[in-house]
């Protein structure tokens, strides 16, 4: 008997991760067809700056050479949205900049009005090792009814640092 799970041949984080990116192209692509953003909603979005596909002006490259956060708040303009990538228009330092993000290059969102968060495994290859994490919480005796009966499966998609 072995005391570690098999490897899968269905890559659910992956599924997962490009799922929960969706919502970040959905949520995006709505506000784009609105022409604003609903009521105090207002985003967060991090992102790794050298990823494939990302389009930043070279001077936001140097000042942020790894990561970088933006906020899709009260002056952006141009917001563009497709399957793949969204564009927007942002001001850094008083200077009008377009920046162009795969959401796979997305680490990070956040919409505090709401306290809304996702985070994503860094895109830095398929040989990288998963993250520790802890034992499960839900492991117990097989065949014991949940007390309350419900039937709810809670899905929480923050990770623990």
């Amino acid at each position: 008997m072995t005391d570690g799970l098999p490897d899968s041949l269905i890559p659910y984080d992956e599924i997962v991760q490009e799922a929960l990116r969706a919502v970040v192209g959905r949520v995006l692509g709505s506000v784009a067809e609105a022409g604003a953003l609903p009521g105090e909603h207002h985003f967060y979005i991090t992102f790794k700056t050298h990823a494939p596909g990302v389009d930043i002006p070279k001077r936001l490259i140097e000042r942020f050479p790894d990561e970088m956060t933006i906020v899709i708040q009260n002056r952006y303009w141009d917001l563009t949205v497709d399957d793949e990538r969204f564009s927007v228009g942002l001001s850094f330092n008083q200077v009008p900049s377009k920046l162009v993000i795969p959401y796979a290059a997305i680490t990070g969102f956040h919409d505090p009005a709401v306290n809304f968060e996702l985070r994503f495994q860094a895109l830095e290859g398929a040989d990288a090792e998963p993250e520790a994490h802890d034992p499960a919480e839900n492991d117990g005796p097989v065949g014991v009814p949940v007390e309350d009966g419900s039937n709810v499966v809670a899905v929480d998609f923050k990770r623990k640092k």
